[in-house]
């Protein structure tokens, strides 16, 4: 039986056994390198074999599936090489939990193309392993790779891999911007992925990406109104290429909105045509959030950070800004309760906003110390008594600008005594 009847068959079988039996059949029989419809009916089985392992969660067979496909893509032209390899690769990412092994078949296949001198195709994977790297926290191996990556990519010029390559060197630093070297690295790579992509074509994703993270590093230095203006660009880049990652750029500009005090334009942006169709829990969550804090309500805040921790807390990015908006929240709660009052005790003002005693004390020491309202806390009687606003003294003010009036009659009579003169 011809190659092409056998795989028309199993293609046509709807049991996964006897279609798993019949494309290994396929993949059974000796092909040269001019057996051109053998070589193309293979590389249809080795797909749809992938397909099938990718739809059963089967990440070991898939990895095994990728190692075996390499003595018949030896025979391929180097193009075909590197779109079956990658397509086989992007199956694991519908698998739950593959990260790891996606990372060794990925590794395996980087090795491989080295091995191949197959430099163009072992510089992708190495980019992807990367990413991987970063995925599974691993940022040391990701530090090491992309070092690397970069003494290779100067020397060859590639300008579109190098973006890539400095986007995830962003990406890490960020990850690592606790510690004291990664600080202020993370710009400083995202400047070098934006100049070397100015000088090529970069494609509407990987554009994309750059703009996601410019958002986040603009977010992180609180300027949330140009980091909304980048999240926008992204999530438009990102919705024209059907990417998902296009929710998470839309979560991100409803923050920003929420941390800029707008939560009010959160439901127009959330009813756009173009958000309309990225309705759905992670939405919801941050539409909740803006209505809690436009209510001031810290026991609403809570308890989403409670109810919806898989969209909110889980989600490193929300989580750090969410952690200081809850703090203003605090703040604001604190600030409308102790207004009334001249000495009112901490307990009382813990049991209204419900926290901790020692959680309240500590904040109202910091707001204190920040100058937020005077006053002082008499903790051996548990107490907290507010002073009110000292009036300025304007004394000083209008002596400075006495002085200056005075001095600038002088220099003018210095002036003509001099012109006089002359």
């Amino acid at each position: 039986m011809s190659s092409s009847k056998t795989l028309h068959d199993a293609l046509a079988l709807s049991d996964p056994a006897q279609r798993e039996l019949s494309l290994r059949a396929v993949l059974a029989q000796p092909a040269g390198p001019r057996d051109d419809d053998l070589l193309r009916d293979k590389e249809t089985a080795i797909l749809k074999l992938g397909e099938l392992y990718r739809d059963q969660a089967n990440a070991d067979a898939l990895a095994e599936v990728v190692r075996s496909s390499r003595p018949l893509v030896e025979h391929l032209a180097k193009a075909k090489t590197a779109k079956l390899i990658r397509t086989l690769l992007d199956f694991f990412s519908a698998i739950p939990g593959s990260t790891q092994v996606q990372i060794e078949a990925t590794r395996e296949s980087a090795e491989w193309a080295k091995g191949e001198k197959r430099i163009f195709l072992k510089q992708n994977l190495e980019t992807r392993l990367v990413g991987l790297y970063i995925e599974n926290q691993n940022y040391k191996d990701a530090l090491n790779l992309i070092n690397s990556l970069l003494r290779e990519l100067k020397k060859l010029d590639d300008k579109l891999i190098l973006t890539e390559v400095h986007l995830l060197e962003s990406r890490v630093n960020h990850a690592l911007s606790n510690m004291p070297k990664a600080k202020g690295r993370e710009q400083a790579a995202l400047t070098s992925a934006r100049t070397a992509a100015n000088s090529i074509y970069c494609p509407p994703l990987l554009q994309a990406q750059l703009d996601m993270q410019s958002g986040v590093l603009h977010a992180e230095e609180k300027d949330y109104k140009t980091a909304y203006s980048y999240y926008f660009e992204a999530f438009e880049g990102l919705s024209s290429q059907d990417d998902p990652k296009a929710v998470a750029a839309l979560k991100y500009m409803l923050l920003c909105k929420v941390m800029l005090g707008l939560s009010e334009d959160v439901s127009s942006i959330i009813s756009g045509k173009l958000a309309q169709k990225y309705a759905g829990p992670d939405v919801d969550a941050l539409k909740a959030v803006a209505k809690a804090h436009e209510d001031r309500s810290l026991a609403d805040f809570e308890r989403l950070l409670q109810e919806r921790k898989k969209e909110l807390s889980d989600d490193p990015i929300i989580r750090s800004h969410l952690s200081a908006l809850y703090d203003t929240l605090l703040e604001q709660n604190l600030v409308r309760i102790i207004e009334p009052y001249s000495r009112v005790e901490i307990a009382h003002v813990a049991e209204l906003v419900k926290q901790p005693v020692r959680e309240v004390e500590t904040k109202l020491s910091q707001m204190i110390l920040d100058k937020v309202f005077h006053g002082i806390l008499d903790q051996g009687a548990g107490c907290l008594i507010v002073f009110d606003e000292p009036e300025i003294d304007k004394t000083y003010d209008a002596s400075l600008e006495t002085i200056g009036h005075v001095s600038q009659i002088v220099e003018q009579l210095f002036q003509r005594t001099r012109t006089a003169v002359i």
